[in-house]
């Protein structure tokens, strides 16, 4: 029988083997004191082509998630939900593309070189910033790296973050590993996450699990984050 800590969506590829060798991992999960909510690159080019399969839509859209950002949109919005309801920050990221800051050689592959409208990077609708909420524009994957995020956080009082978004093996890895390093306690909402691959998904949501942060499931973060503020389910 696995246990609640390895309840989650790589169990159908991590051999028990392996679960054996990671038992030692093995602890309560939580979501940290005094949390903001960061949402990773929840802009539009993730969206791009609609709820196909992302094989599908490589082609004209080679940035898109496809399905797997779409299926992802609904229990986000839940989490948002209740993020807003108990009143933590909220930090966006989406990639500086902004003229003025000279990013004409910031772009680490061919695929996100090509050019692109100036609206494939406002983040989708469904999500859209609200007065008061915090955008941080980067120039490679981690939130951190050359913003001044860890300051703003240092700033709002912020001392745990709840982590949404994409590419899992990506920006949000990136991001994670870069808060655990600057001791930062993450939770990962899992169904709330996503990425252009399903393996690499539960892959890296598996090794981040084990290694940097709390992989919970939005239900339950939802739940615990209500809980705290004295609120019944809102979502």
């Amino acid at each position: 029988m696995v246990s609640k800590f390895e309840d989650h969506c790589w169990q159908d590829i991590v051999d028990p083997k392996v679960l054996d060798i990671y038992s030692a991992y093995e602890r309560e999960t939580y979501i940290g004191e005094k949390p903001a909510l960061l949402a990773i690159d929840l802009y539009q080019l993730a969206y791009q082509g609609g709820s196909k399969p992302v094989h599908d839509l490589m082609g004209e859209f080679p940035s898109s998630c496809g399905e797997n950002a779409w299926n992802a949109i609904e229990p986000t919005e839940r989490l948002f939900k209740a993020a807003r309801a108990v009143g933590i920050p909220v930090i966006y990221s989406t990639t500086e593309a902004r003229t003025e800051a000279n990013v004409g050689k910031a772009y680490a592959t061919s695929r996100q070189n090509k050019p692109k409208s100036d609206d494939v990077w406002q983040i989708k609708e469904e999500f859209a910033p609200q007065e008061g909420d915090l955008i941080v524009y980067k120039q490679r994957a981690s939130a951190f790296y050359g913003t001044p995020l860890i300051a703003q956080l240092h700033q709002m009082g912020v001392q745990s973050l709840i982590v949404c978004g994409e590419s899992t093996s990506g920006c949000v890895r990136a991001s994670v590993v870069d808060a655990y390093s600057n001791g930062i306690h993450v939770t990962l909402a899992e169904e709330c996450c996503f990425d252009r691959s399903e393996l690499s998904h539960k892959v890296n949501l598996f090794d981040m699990h084990h290694k940097y942060a709390d992989v919970m499931h939005v239900g339950e973060v939802v739940q615990k984050l209500l809980g705290s503020a004295g609120l019944k389910e809102v979502v």
